[in-house]
């Protein structure tokens, strides 16, 4: 029986533990942040700073908002408690945000491959144009044989 009541009581405090110890991104304070394991001062100024914008939606947006916050970083905060819209990180939120990166830097390959083209039509353009001041072609010289190796024969 006193066994029974001290595991009841064990397990009453770790839930309770366990249920304030989570801290969502969109409400958490500096100090909050600054309490997961992994986020210091910096990390909890850029967090808050992208928070001002706009709320985070998921925890792919946060991901993708907060600049060194990856995957990685991701799973270890949302083991020490933190959550983004009282969801923990889990694995469609990294498929979705790795899918996210991949557009991101699609999209800058393409926009940069545009502006190479347009240079490159630009350079094209100015090769083809017709110089603007004729001159005379200088006459062909004629071609000279060139001369033949000798053999010598030692």
């Amino acid at each position: 029986m006193l066994k029974t009541l001290l595991t009841l009581i064990a397990t009453l405090l770790l839930a309770t533990t366990t249920a304030f110890a989570a801290v969502d991104v969109n409400t958490a304070t500096e100090a909050e942040l600054d309490g997961i394991k992994g986020i210091g001062p910096g990390l909890s100024g850029r967090i808050l700073e992208e928070r001002k914008s706009a709320p985070f939606k998921d925890w792919a947006d946060f991901i993708g908002r907060v600049g060194g916050v990856g995957n990685k970083s991701a799973v270890n905060f949302s083991k020490e408690g933190l959550t983004v819209n009282g969801k923990k990180y889990s694995a469609a939120a990294a498929a979705k945000a790795e899918a996210k990166s991949k557009q991101k830097e699609k999209d800058k390959t393409a926009s940069h491959q545009g502006s190479d083209r347009k240079a490159r039509s630009s350079a094209d353009k100015n090769a083809a144009a017709p110089a603007t001041t004729p001159t005379a072609a200088p006459a062909a010289a004629p071609a000279t044989p060139a001369p033949a190796a000798s053999a010598s024969k030692n």
